[in-house]
């Protein structure tokens, strides 16, 4: 009896100490998948002014929408002159919330959503990713950012099990930034094919019934395969028609998504 009780001590002592090892168990196996594909190791934002903006935003009961949108300039573009028009006569009626921060990598929206806090207290029934094209200029491979996308919806369904994601494709862009910027069009030639690479893998995510793909790169190309500088002012980032293209295309999408 008494060797029981002596006992008693060390066992609650190892009782305790199983939870923090299972824990530093976790982080070393986060570790090892971070050093495998580095478009999912989670780049911290918290010193960012929009992710600061974010979370003042989202303690305002008047911005908690059906929708939410993530991802980098382009995304952030719906709230600059080009897209504020299309923004809100497509999604206007869902209360959409913009996460979307200029130069953001896969990585950043991972943090965003997770450490971050971006989501926590939102309720959105659905939301629009576009995101990777930031990770091609950090030499990151195809595999690596479908990867880190896959990272990104893993994490959102965690939270919000019940939320519709909209996968889009990465939009066509130029191999160099502002590459033909002396010309009216980039070319079929001119444009990168790596980005055909990333929405081959990720369409694969699509599983008809909590995540659908859609690609919509022809909605911003002309009959001859070509770029214009009217939709995409430095071929990557989107122009007021590029904004109008791209609500036009999503908005029977989104709306379902939500119901």
């Amino acid at each position: 009896m008494n060797r029981l009780l002596a006992a008693a001590p060390c066992l609650l002592a190892l009782g305790l100490l199983a939870p923090a090892f299972a824990q530093d168990d976790k982080k070393e196996k986060d570790k090892a998948k971070e050093k495998l594909n580095p478009a999912a190791v989670k780049v911290d934002m918290e010193k960012h002014g929009r992710h600061k903006l974010f979370l003042k935003r989202n303690e305002d009961s008047k911005h908690k929408g059906q929708v939410i949108f993530l991802g980098d300039s382009i995304t952030e573009g719906w709230e600059g002159k080009g897209g504020q028009a299309a923004w809100k006569e497509y999604f206007g009626a869902f209360e959409p919330v913009n996460l979307g921060i200029s130069g953001d990598v896969t990585g950043g929206v991972l943090w965003r959503i997770s450490d971050g806090g971006e989501i926590d207290k939102l309720q959105p029934k659905a939301a629009v990713i576009m995101i990777g094209t930031n990770n091609l200029s950090r030499g990151h491979t195809p595999e690596q950012i479908a990867g880190g996308i896959r990272a990104i919806i893993d994490e959102l369904k965690r939270q919000k099990p019940k939320i519709k994601i909209l996968l889009l494709g990465v939009f066509p862009r130029t191999t160099q930034f502002n590459k033909s910027k002396d010309s009216k069009v980039a070319t079929p030639a001119e444009l990168q094919p790596k980005v055909k690479e990333i929405n081959d893998l990720i369409a694969k995510f699509d599983d008809g019934k909590t995540v659908f793909y859609k690609d919509i790169g022809k909605e911003f190309l002309d009959k001859e395969g070509n770029l214009p500088k009217d939709v995409m002012y430095d071929y990557l980032h989107l122009t007021e028609k590029g904004y109008q293209a791209w609500g036009k295309a999503i908005k029977d999408d989104v709306a379902k998504l939500v119901k």
